[in-house]
């Protein structure tokens, strides 16, 4: 089947030039693709500010400065040269995945409301804390769950396979969907931990949803 992918454009102007004296003098401007057609007026408006302003790239992005639910790397790309990041939109999955990596302060400036702030870094803490907690629940366990889906852009069989050899003292039990039912999940009571290998949100967000441990592939390797 054949897919294709459209790009939605936010056509509002985005305007943050009252919150620029809020801002350091280096920073790392980023946001999604809805709004990355308006990301170079808002780096020239930054620029003549007196704010020198980085657009990073990504390891799956298409665009200078884009963000994906699973690649904050064009924050990354450019983290040693910012003194923090200033990101666009609305929502804090992609702020506090940025603040985790980045270990930098993440400004934020939400379209819909205009409200503007800052990624709290307790609540990135937070979850720095449960995603360690989650990591040595894996390596305590040998019953593991490892949850695959066969979307594009999510698919990671290969990596998941592997860890098959990097722990050879486990037993891994790998589930396949295209989209995940998390009640499925409930067949399998002898699972004690669950790797994630799709959508990085969901050792984020839908941990209560599945009751057990969840680490995302990533934060093993």
């Amino acid at each position: 089947m054949k897919l294709m992918f459209v790009e939605a454009r936010y056509k509002k102007l985005i305007s943050i030039e009252k919150h620029v004296l809020k801002l350091p003098e280096k920073i790392g401007l980023v946001t999604t693709v809805q709004f990355i057609g308006q990301i170079n007026k808002i780096k020239s408006m930054l620029e003549k500010k007196g704010k020198k302003v980085f657009l990073g790239k990504g390891r799956h992005t298409k665009y200078n400065g884009q963000v994906l639910g699973c690649d904050v790397n064009s924050a990354l790309s450019v983290s040693n040269r910012v003194d923090a990041f200033l990101y666009i939109g609305s929502g804090l999955f992609h702020p506090i995945a940025i603040s985790l990596k980045t270990k930098k302060d993440v400004f934020t400036f939400n379209h819909l409301t205009e409200k503007f702030g800052m990624v709290d870094r307790k609540q990135a803490e937070k979850i720095n804390k449960r995603r360690k907690g989650a990591l040595i629940k894996f390596l305590s366990s040998k019953e593991i769950g490892v949850i695959l889906t066969t979307k594009p852009g999510q698919e990671q069989l290969k990596e998941a396979f592997e860890l098959k050899n990097k722990f050879k003292d486990k037993n891994f039990y790998f589930l396949i969907f295209d989209t995940i039912d998390f009640n499925q999940l409930e067949n399998f009571p002898f699972i004690e931990c669950f790797v994630n290998t799709a959508c990085p949100r969901i050792a984020l967000d839908d941990s209560i949803k599945i009751g057990k441990a969840i680490i995302n592939l990533e934060d093993i390797n």
